[in-house]
């Protein structure tokens, strides 16, 4: 059996929660890292997410949709004609710019921003099997966009996978994990390492098993001290405290 390979995704600068998943893949003795984006945004230590990641052996990586508009200066909505049209959406508007503003000069001030702007928006590799296997942010072709939700008509689905050339295709994006079946393909999202959606606040990552004889994927949760993330945002005055402290409280 091979050792098996860790695929997470969604990090969001939540240094406490990562360290959690990799001690709990070093017990599993992971041999390799593939993590698919959303690595820096919107939490208080995006730098040390960045050296924690780089430093594991055999790790790969891709961009998610924050890593992007970290870079770029793209932002998710509402946008300043979204205010115009409704200036109740202004506290958020201003929280989404400060906080991408700071996660910004985090990585500027610590040289990480070319490093970012230079990651790939897709993983492939061929299993030991002969399964062709597809890495991807939100669904193939994009980082970004509603993703692959798990409730989706199988028609939906099939129109998102038609043509990706893969057979096991790993998704972020949503936070919600999912291990879905359709005619060749399998579709497998690990949930998130900071903000998972729904009543299990733990980190949520996947452990793939890849031999000759197949592949086998096991969902894993892994709980970590929410509270030291919340105190250091606010002792931080991060501009998204609030956005991030209700996503550890499972009120998102």
């Amino acid at each position: 059996m091979a050792r098996p390979i860790a695929l997470i995704s969604d990090i969001h600068g939540n240094r406490v929660a990562l360290d959690a998943v990799l001690a709990d893949c070093a017990s599993a003795g992971v041999a390799e890292y593939w993590v698919l984006g959303d690595l820096v945004a919107l939490g208080p230590d995006p730098v040390g997410v960045l050296e924690r990641l780089t430093a594991l052996p055999n790790a790969r990586f891709i961009r998610g949709n924050t890593d992007r508009y970290v870079v770029t200066g793209d932002r998710p909505p509402p946008y300043a004609h979204d205010v115009g049209a409704d200036p109740a959406l202004l506290r958020v508007y201003a929280e989404v710019a400060g906080t991408f503003a700071w996660t910004q000069g985090a990585l500027t001030a610590g040289g990480w921003l070319d490093w970012l702007a230079g990651l790939p928006l897709e993983l492939r590799e061929t299993l030991p099997d002969g399964t062709d296997f597809l890495g991807v942010h939100a669904a193939p072709g994009t980082d970004d966009g509603d993703g692959i939700q798990p409730d989706a008509p199988n028609d939906a689905l099939r129109a998102l996978l038609a043509g990706c050339g893969a057979d096991l295709i790993c998704v972020g994006h949503t936070h919600l994990a999912l291990d879905r079946a359709l005619e060749r393909w399998r579709v497998v999202n690990p949930g998130s390492v900071s903000n998972p959606r729904g009543h299990d606040l733990r980190a949520s990552y996947v452990l793939l098993d890849a031999d000759a004889d197949g592949y086998r994927c096991a969902h894993r949760r892994v709980d970590y001290d929410r509270a030291q993330v919340v105190a250091r945002l606010r002792a931080q005055r991060h501009p998204g405290a609030e956005f991030i402290i209700r996503h550890m409280r499972g009120e998102m």
